[in-house]
C-alpha cells in the first residue's frame, strides 16, 4: 500500500514535468523601460526578511516545547522550506497567479515559465514578485506545524504539506491576490495575508490537531524548555513582519512606509493589551504572554496594514491582543482541542479579527474603499464572507488530506514514542547533549 502511494506520487511528479516539457520554455522578452532600483532593492530585502521568519518560527515553536522536541520542529520547518519552494516553482505560482479565472489559475507558469528578471515601467520584475510570494507560502506552511506539534510523524507531515500546497494554499492565494472569485464577486481587502496566511494556517493546523487527537497529559503540561529561544524566535518574527507587511506594497513608496509603521504600533499595542488582560486574569505577566500578545497584534494588522489610519491600527492591535488571549484560554479550558502552540488561538482568531476590522476601519483615501464606520457596507460584508469561506474551505480540505494520508501510513506517533520525543525516535538527533 505504501509503495503504491509513493508510486502514484512519483507518476504525478513525472506528469508535471511532462506537461512543462510540452508547454516548452515560456521565458518572455523583457518589456521596455527600466525598473525602479529602490523598489527592486526593497522587495529583495523584504523577501529576505520574510524568509527570516521561518527560522524564527522554528526557534519560537521549539523553545515553547519540551527539549526532546526541538530537533523535530527544526526538521519539520526545514521540510516546509523545501516543499513549498519546490511546489511554488513547479506549479503553485502558476495556479495562484496564472490567470484571473474565478476558481484557479492555469499552467502557463509551470517552473516559473514566462517570468523574467527584467523589471520594467518603474517597478519590479515578475520573477521578483513570484519569489516574494514564495516566502509567504513557506511561512504559512511553517505556521501550521505548531498546532499539531509532538504527535504527527515527520513523513506524514511531509506528504500533507506537498498536497496542501496545491489544494489549499494555491487556491487561497488565487482567490485573494490572483484575481479569483473573492476579487471578482466580493469587495475584499487583504493587504498582506490575513486570510491567505493566518486564517488559512490557523484553521489547517486546527484540522490536523483534531484529527491527530491530544497529546499525553504529561506532554501537554510540560513547561517551555527555553524562554530565550522563544524570545529570539519571536524577535525574528517581528523583524520579518516589516518585510511581510511593508514589502506587500510591491514598491518602495508611501504605502510601504505606512504599513511599516502600523505594523510596529499594532504589535506593541497587542503586547500591551495581552499583558493587561493576563495580569487582570491571573495576577502576573509572563514572557510567553508578552510574546503572544505582540504576535496577536501583528497578525491582526496584517490584512489592513496599508488601509487603516494610525489610531485605528493601535485599536486593531489592542483588541487583537485581548481577543487572542481570551480565545487561547477558552480553547485550553473548554475544549478538547490540543492546539499545542495556540496557532488557531493566535493566528486564526487574530486573522479573523484583522480581516473583519479591515472591513470596519478601512479608509477610501488609503484603500480606495470605505469600511463600515465610514459608510461602506460592501467591504464589511465581503470581509465576513471571505472569512467564512476561508474557515470552511481550509478546514475541510486540510482534514480530508490528512484523512487520506492516514489510509496509506501511520500519522500519529505512539504514546511511548511521544514520551521519548521525536528528536530521538524519528531523527536520532537530540538538540542537546
Amino acid at each position: 500500500m505504501k509503495k503504491s502511494f509513493i508510486l502514484a506520487a512519483a507518476v504525478a511528479v513525472l506528469a508535471v514535468f511532462a506537461a512543462a516539457a510540452v508547454l516548452g520554455s515560456q521565458d518572455s522578452a523583457a518589456a521596455p523601460g527600466a525598473g525602479d532600483t529602490g523598489s527592486i532593492s526593497w522587495i529583495m530585502v523584504s523577501s529576505v526578511l520574510v524568509f527570516a521568519m521561518v527560522p524564527g518560527i522554528a526557534m519560537f515553536y521549539g523553545g515553547m516545547l519540551r527539549r526532546q522536541s526541538m530537533s523535530s520542529i527544526i526538521a519539520q520547518t526545514l521540510a516546509a522550506i523545501a516543499i513549498m519552494s519546490i511546489s511554488w516553482v513547479v506549479v503553485g505560482y502558476s495556479l495562484a497567479f496564472g490567470s484571473d479565472a474565478a476558481v484557479i489559475g492555469n499552467l502557463q507558469h509551470l517552473f516559473f515559465g514566462g517570468l523574467t528578471e527584467e523589471a520594467s515601467d518603474g517597478g519590479i520584475s515578475s520573477l521578483q514578485f513570484a519569489t516574494f510570494q514564495m516566502m509567504f507560502a513557506i511561512v504559512t506552511a511553517a505556521l501550521i506545524i505548531g498546532a499539531c506539534a509532538e504527535r504527527i510523524r515527520f513523513n506524514a507531515m511531509v506528504w500533507f504539506l506537498i498536497v496542501w500546497s496545491v489544494l489549499v494554499y494555491a487556491p487561497m492565494a488565487h482567490w485573494v491576490w490572483g484575481g479569483g472569485w473573492f476579487d471578482q464577486y466580493l469587495t475584499v481587502l487583504d493587504f498582506a495575508g490575513g486570510t491567505v496566511v493566518h486564517i488559512c494556517a490557523g484553521v489547517s493546523g486546527l484540522a490536523l490537531c483534531i484529527f491527530a487527537g491530544p497529546r499525553l497529559a504529561g506532554t501537554r503540561k510540560a513547561r517551555a524548555h527555553s524562554i530565550p529561544f522563544a524570545f529570539l524566535g519571536a524577535a525574528l518574527l517581528w523583524i520579518g513582519w516589516f518585510g511581510f507587511n511593508g514589502g506587500s506594497s510591491g514598491a518602495a513608496d508611501e504605502v510601504a512606509v505606512h504599513a511599516f509603521f502600523t505594523t510596529q504600533i499594532a504589535g506593541a499595542c497587542g503586547m500591551a493589551a495581552w499583558a493587561v488582560a493576563q495580569y487582570l486574569t491571573v495576577g502576573r505577566v509572563g514572557v510567553l504572554g508578552l510574546i503572544a500578545g505582540a504576535i496577536s497584534g501583528l497578525v491582526a494588522i496584517t490584512p489592513g496594514a496599508a488601509y487603516v489610519g494610525f489610531a485605528e491600527s493601535m485599536l486593531i492591535g489592542a483588541v487583537g491582543g485581548v481577543l487572542c488571549f481570551m480565545a487561547v484560554r477558552l480553547i485550553r479550558s473548554k475544549t478538547k482541542f490540543d492546539d499545542a502552540l495556540d496557532v488557531f488561538g493566535v493566528h486564526g482568531i487574530g486573522g479573523i479579527w484583522g480581516a473583519i476590522s479591515t472591513g470596519i476601519f478601512a479608509k477610501s483615501s488609503l484603500s480606495g474603499v470605505d469600511g463600515l464606520i465610514y459608510g461602506g457596507v460592501d467591504l464589511f460584508v465581503g470581509q465576513i464572507v471571505a472569512v467564512a469561506v476561508t474557515l470552511v474551505f481550509c478546514f475541510a480540505v486540510s482534514y480530508a488530506i490528512i484523512w487520506v494520508i492516514s489510509k496509506f501510513m501511520t500519522v500519529r506517533i505512539s504514546d511511548d514514542e511521544e514520551a521519548i520525543g521525536q528528536d530521538i525516535v524519528e531523527h536520532g538527533e537530540p538538540a542537546y547533549l
